[in-house]
């Protein structure tokens, strides 16, 4: 109800540490419950542990705030089985789009302009990643890389110099450029022994860009708003060292 500053109950978790802070969440809380402190597999990431505490607290939505158990796909699948909202994606999405080679397809699928990559022209069904969160496995296999000869190819095809990135890399882990066959060669090597078992990918290099990224809110009814972009280029190894944004 407009106007009605009780309207909605927001309710708390908070660790030892963050309580003995009074941390601004926590005054800004209507009811906090505290949870066990230390590393954050004690708490904000224990996604058992927050589904317990909504169930307990008899929630209607839970918003997981940034990091920790925010990108858990068990999160929103666990609290829809309880029915309650989880606000953020549900983990069809989620599941997939914390893959970049899924993420690059989906974003093919939606129009979205992309540089060359060895997945380029890939397109799948947005229905069947909602439902099982994962790109169909043919379709996978037809943007990885999996061969010294798969990447000379797929380079040949969009053009040195290129990244050769693991999927699942982060952190400046699993990403080398090459300029030529042999420095890809060698490249591939070191990838495969960086993040093992990760699939890889092939992408053309874009020199003297800069990274910038815009923040997207949306619901499941499909709207959806574009907030402020922020300029990430400040980086080392890269990994993002700041972010810039208005």
């Amino acid at each position: 109800v407009l106007g009605d500053a009780k309207a909605l109950t927001f309710v708390a978790m908070a660790s030892g540490q963050d309580l003995d802070a009074n941390a601004e969440f926590v005054r800004l809380a209507d009811r906090v419950v505290e949870v066990p402190s230390g590393s954050n597999k004690n708490n904000y990431a224990n996604v058992e542990l927050i589904i317990d505490v909504a169930e307990r607290e008899a929630v209607d939505a839970v918003w997981p705030g940034w990091g920790h158990a925010s990108e858990y796909p068990e999160l929103p699948d666990g609290l829809a089985k309880r029915n309650i909202t989880f606000i953020g994606p549900s983990g069809g999405p989620m599941r997939a789009l914390g893959d970049k080679i899924a993420a690059s397809i989906l974003a093919q699928t939606a129009r979205v302009s992309s540089i060359p990559w060895s997945g380029d022209g890939i397109t799948c069904d947005p229905k069947v990643v909602i439902e099982t969160g994962a790109i169909p496995p043919e379709l996978f296999r037809k943007a990885m890389v999996t061969s010294e000869e798969e990447c000379i190819a797929a380079a040949e095809r969009i053009g040195y110099p290129v990244m050769l990135k693991a999927s699942e890399g982060g952190g400046g882990k699993g990403i080398r450029m090459s300029k030529d066959a042999a420095e890809l060669r060698n490249n591939f090597v070191q990838v495969t022994n960086e993040v093992p078992g990760s699939p890889m990918f092939l992408m053309q290099l874009c020199s003297n860009a800069r990274h910038l990224e815009v923040q997207i809110v949306g619901d499941k009814h499909g709207q959806a708003v574009a907030l402020n972009g922020r300029d990430c280029s400040t980086q080392r190894r890269f990994q993002k060292i700041f972010e810039e944004a208005p």
